[in-house]
């Protein structure tokens, strides 16, 4: 027992949380040891220690790709400003602080990630009342493990039961002007047949979870229209229907013939009359 405490008391003097001598421990905003930040977004690290006796606190963060305009140290703090982050900003910095002969440091990583919301769905019109394959797919995204990006299908705000899943796919983005690997990631499900006429809204939800984050997409698949049922129609009545239209046709033809024949015969041209010579 005694054995294992001294290795904890080692472990944690390592690792900058206890140090002998004067001093405190290194004050780390934001205290989290995983910060999440966006890709084209910024995050701003400030680190600082105190001495005793008078000593002057030497603080300054190290680690990846860290250039002079990006780290603004005086004694006492340092500040590490990350900008318009890229994907090669994700890696761990270090808070290196000192009193004397006494060292301290702080690790921390800075996790970019890409989820814009970019989601696609296939098919592009469902069927009431049968079975059927969907999809949904996320564009552009990093990180992609499936304990960080995860997709639910919704159906009237509820998660959709009794759904299989068919499984996922994940493919490189094709973008050259990319500074790191972005991917799309597929999720297929087969949905059993809703036996309704009409479906509600039926939703793909996307989700990426990160430490101290947790964002979420909607898409919505395009919704059936109702569907108009025609009465069945016997074959006899489309024949009936035409001979009608023939019959009315012929009926028309002969009353306008006959008709034509008796105004010949009953207007007779009025007989001529002579009219009288001016004197």
């Amino acid at each position: 027992m005694k054995h294992g405490l001294t290795i904890v008391l080692a472990l944690s003097m390592s690792l900058g949380f206890l140090q002998p001598g004067h001093g405190q421990p290194l004050q780390v905003e934001p205290p989290e040891p995983v910060i999440s930040v966006p890709m084209g977004g910024s995050c701003q690290l400030n680190c600082s220690l105190s001495c005793t006796d008078g000593m002057v606190a030497l603080v300054k963060w190290h680690g990846l790709d860290i250039t002079q305009g990006a780290v603004q140290s005086s004694p006492g703090i340092s500040v590490l400003s990350v900008h318009e982050a890229t994907l090669s900003a994700t890696g761990t910095r270090r808070c290196v602080g000192s009193c004397g002969a006494r060292s301290f440091q702080h690790s921390v990583q800075i996790l970019v990630y890409a989820f814009p919301d970019q989601l696609a769905v296939s098919p592009t019109a469902l069927v009431p009342g049968q079975s059927q394959e969907v999809s949904c797919t996320a564009h552009n995204v990093t990180p992609v493990g499936p304990d960080t990006l995860f997709f639910t299908l919704l159906l009237g705000g509820q998660e959709l039961e009794g759904v299989q899943a068919l499984g996922r796919e994940e493919e490189e983005e094709d973008l050259q002007e990319a500074e790191g690997p972005l991917f799309q990631v597929t999720e297929r499900w087969w949905v059993p047949a809703l036996a309704i006429s009409t479906l509600p809204a039926l939703l793909c939800r996307a989700t990426m979870r990160l430490p101290g984050l947790e964002q979420s997409h909607c898409r919505a698949f395009p919704a059936p229209g109702p569907e108009v049922v025609q009465p069945p129609t016997a074959p006899w009545v489309g024949s009936l229907v035409l001979g009608l239209l023939l019959l009315a046709m012929l009926t028309y033809c002969l009353w306008k013939h006959w008709r034509t024949q008796a105004e010949e015969h009953t207007h007779l041209p009025a007989p001529l009359r002579l009219l009288p010579l001016p004197e």
